[in-house]
């Protein structure tokens, strides 16, 4: 079953699932504290040394950089939540994976620069988009649901271009640039399943409880609010910078 076939209802706002609304309210202390797809210094000082190919540490780089992606994890939790089959889940995390990979695959070869900014706040977006197709706004406001699986793979491509526009900041060395390109993006790809994997056992567990279509609305109103949060900071950032 997919998010665009269930609607919430207000009233759920009166009780919250406590485990699941304190990671989403984690997630929002991190991105007040951190821009969208930051290179820790270590690692950015790592990534502009290396010369030649190092498979092995840019696979750990790209699953370090997946798994404490918060804007990454608000995104996939927002697909996922009201996915109950494991096909369905696969079908639509690779659809992001796929969208995740070009972008940051071709932006970095090609050197395609976007502003960090801009890019972080339509990533943003992206959570906000999610949160209120969970919520069934899209159906009640037009009518219509959108492609689900088409806006996925747009999002995915926008994340994909934001990672991609963190790493030309750095500079990587062309020698082994590919091979060390594709291994940090199968790194990314492993951080995604293990945070899917968490995801979907706390899911599990919660989807359990008789109250949690209840909790679900107020858990994606959360959701959508952490998303505004991240656009206002990255526009925020945007000015200041200029």
């Amino acid at each position: 079953m997919t998010s665009s076939s269930r609607g919430l209802h207000a009233p759920a706002l009166r009780r919250a699932a406590a485990l699941p609304l304190a990671a989403l309210a984690l997630c929002a202390s991190s991105a007040a504290q951190a821009l969208a797809h930051a290179v820790t210094p270590g690692d950015a000082g790592y990534i502009q040394e290396i010369w030649g190919v190092h498979i092995i540490p840019f696979m750990y780089l790209g699953a370090k950089h997946m798994v404490t992606g918060y804007d990454h994890i608000l995104f996939l939790l927002g697909v996922v939540f009201f996915l109950y089959r494991m096909k369905d889940v696969a079908i639509y995390v690779s659809i992001f994976a796929i969208g995740h990979s070009v972008t940051m695959l071709a932006g970095v070869w090609f050197g395609w620069g976007v502003n960090a900014y801009i890019v972080d706040a339509i990533i943003g977006l992206s959570v906000v988009y999610k949160a209120l197709d969970n919520l069934g706004a899209y159906q009640r406001w037009f009518g219509v649901q959108p492609n689900t699986k088409a806006a996925t793979l747009i999002f995915g491509l926008f994340h994909g271009t934001g990672l991609a526009t963190k790493i030309l900041d750095y500079q990587i060395a062309e020698d082994g640039l590919l091979p060390n390109l594709l291994a940090f993006n199968v790194g990314v790809e492993i951080g995604q399943i293990l945070a899917l994997a968490v995801i979907l056992i706390v899911m599990g567990f919660w989807r359990k409880s008789p109250a949690f279509f209840r909790q679900a609305y107020t858990a994606n109103v959360v959701m959508m609010s952490m998303g505004f949060v991240l656009v206002g900071y990255q526009i925020a950032g945007y000015f200041v910078a200029a």
